[in-house]
Order: structure tokens, then C-alpha cells, then sequence
């Protein structure tokens, strides 16, 4: 039995999003903002934190500044009962910030990386990792640190026995400089976007993109509204999102269509399932703030999975029941 269901490794920041603006910002000029609200931020501690919420066991290994920021990030995580007694402070550096400019179904961020930009291989505490089931790795592109060595971290943890998810998340400079196949041999399940995953394999339909990689990983890509893609063997399967018509905004719904997917893959469900439970969480996320502001706990969370999107109680039984 292992102590933890799964341990996420990337960067921690706080989100300050600004909603209800009248348009996006222009050089020389300023717009005013009609709400604003800070949230835990970050792909990886957004994912990590609505696991969590959903009954895992989970661990977090990562590294703030020695500031108010940090400690606000890991209170955060804290309350959603998130180990972090892995997480490294850092006196020489800030923790990371990004500013959410949403308008209407669009938004734009601005990340100062702080500390981000520091946490390496070095950083990973390896006895915490082999306590765990699971890791899940995302934003390689803004962690340089810890990039040069993501084969490395990927060997290690499967010679250790855990199964591995990855999400790349968006490259900042757009060179999107990742050795794909080399990487996507190493994990059990990839994670991009649609914008990412096209980006990346430089190709113009998910098609084409998967046909051209080799490795065998389970790809799932995220398509938003839309809803999502998934090949694991055979032909890609296409899956409908669930609808919200009330969208308060989008920030985090890709990382807890993550925390949805993976909770199911490891209570041994089908990667159909698995699809459609992430479909679930991503629409979940967007009937409120930020990433975690929808995630409580998993009996709250299954209840308004239930009234916001009719999810079937013969599925909800299923679930519960593994």
C-alpha cells in the first residue's frame, strides 16, 4: 500500500483574475475592471488540490518564495488537505504570480515565474515519490529547471512503480522546443489542449498529430467547450463536453478536467469513463472563480455534477462504488 494516491511535481503561484472588464487593455491606455478575486493558481496545484476534494491521498513537491505569496499558496493548498511538506521556500526569490484578464469567453494572462524559474531536479524530494501511486507533472515549458531533466524525472518514477500523467501546458515564447516522442514513451497519459497539441506537433488537425507520434501513450486533448479527444488504441474517440450556459469563467478547467480524469484512472475505470469524468470536472470548474472555487468536497461536488448537468445516478453509483 502506498501512503499517498498521487504526488504532483510543477510550479505554484497564485492567480489574481480580473472579471467583468469592458475590454482588453490597449498600449497607453487603462480599462477598468468590474470584480476582482485572487485564487490559488498554477496548472499543477489547481490539479493537485480538486484530487484532493475529489478523496485522494495527494502530495505536492514544488518551491515558493520565503513571502506572503508563498504562504498564501500553501494555506490554499492546505485547506484542500494537500501534503506540502515537500514544497521548498526560497529567500532569494518571489513566488510566481499571473494575472487572469478575462472578457466575455476569452481571457489572457501575464505570469512573473519568480521562483518558478528556479526549482529543479534537485529540489524533488525521490523518498516522498515512491510512497505514491501516481505522478502528475504539467507546465513544462515555463520551468526550466526542472525541463532538462523531465526525462530523467519520468525514468525514475516509473522505475519506482508509478504511473505517470503529463500536461505541457502553453510555451510563452512559442518555440515549443519538446522532444515528443522521447517523452511520450516515458508516461502513461498525455495531456495537452488543442492549441498546444497542434503547436506542438506543427500539424494542423489532431489527426495529423497523432498519427504522427510513435509512442503509445494514451493521448487525451482538451478541446474546451467542445469537449475532448482521446486515443489510446484504434481510431481517436471524440467525446461532447457537458454545456454550462452560465459560464463564470474558464481558469483552471483543463487542470480539473486532469484531476477528474486521473481520479477515475485510478480507481481502474475505462479511459472512456476516465474521458468522460474529466469532460464532467472541466464543466464543473466553470460555474465558478478560478480553478478550485468549484471543488469542496467529493459529496457537494457530486451533487452539483448532478443538478447543474444531469451526471446519471447510474454513473455517480458507479463511480462511488469503485
Amino acid at each position: 500500500m502506498k501512503k499517498y494516491d498521487v504526488v504532483v511535481i510543477g510550479e505554484l503561484n497564485m492567480d489574481i483574475i480580473l472579471d467583468k472588464n469592458n475590454s482588453f487593455p490597449e498600449l497607453g491606455k487603462e480599462i477598468l475592471s468590474g470584480q476582482m478575486k485572487m485564487t490559488l493558481g498554477s496548472s499543477s496545484a489547481i490539479c493537485a488540490s480538486n484530487l484532493s476534494a475529489l478523496g485522494n491521498k495527494v502530495a505536492f513537491i514544488g518551491k515558493t518564495g520565503n513571502d506572503a505569496m508563498g504562504e498564501m499558496v500553501l494555506n490554499e493548498l492546505n485547506k484542500s488537505n494537500v501534503i506540502t511538506t515537500a514544497v521548498v521556500r526560497d529567500d532569494q526569490y518571489p513566488t510566481g504570480t499571473t494575472v487572469v484578464l478575462n472578457y466575455g469567453d476569452e481571457r489572457a494572462m501575464i505570469t512573473h515565474q519568480g521562483v518558478i524559474e528556479y526549482f529543479a531536479f534537485e529540489d524533488v524530494d525521490w523518498e516522498l515519490v515512491k510512497q505514491a501511486r501516481h505522478l502528475h507533472l504539467s507546465s513544462f515549458f515555463i520551468q526550466p529547471g526542472l525541463r532538462k531533466n523531465m526525462p530523467e524525472i519520468f525514468s525514475k518514477a516509473k522505475s519506482l512503480g508509478l504511473t505517470i500523467s503529463f500536461d505541457p501546458q502553453w510555451d510563452p515564447e512559442e518555440n515549443w522546443d519538446i522532444d515528443l516522442d522521447l517523452l511520450l514513451a516515458l508516461v502513461d497519459i498525455f495531456r495537452p489542449n488543442e492549441k498546444e497539441f497542434l503547436a506542438m506537433t506543427k500539424t494542423g488537425s489532431i489527426e495529423a498529430g497523432i498519427s504522427g507520434i510513435s509512442a503509445r501513450a494514451c493521448i487525451v486533448i482538451k478541446q474546451g467547450e467542445r469537449g475532448s479527444t482521446l486515443r489510446a488504441e484504434g481510431e481517436p474517440i471524440f467525446m461532447p463536453a457537458f454545456f454550462n450556459k452560465d459560464v463564470v469563467d474558464s481558469v483552471g478547467a483543463g487542470d480539473s478536467f486532469n484531476a477528474g480524469f486521473i481520479h477515475q484512472f485510478l480507481k481502474g475505470l475505462t479511459l472512456n469513463e476516465c474521458q468522460e469524468f474529466g469532460n464532467l470536472m472541466g464543466a464543473l470548474n466553470t460555474t465558478a472563480a478560478g480553478g478550485t472555487t468549484a471543488f469542496t468536497e467529493t459529496n457537494t461536488i457530486m451533487e452539483r455534477a448532478t443538478q447543474k448537468f444531469g451526471y446519471s445516478k447510474s454513473i455517480r453509483k458507479k463511480d462511488e462504488n469503485n
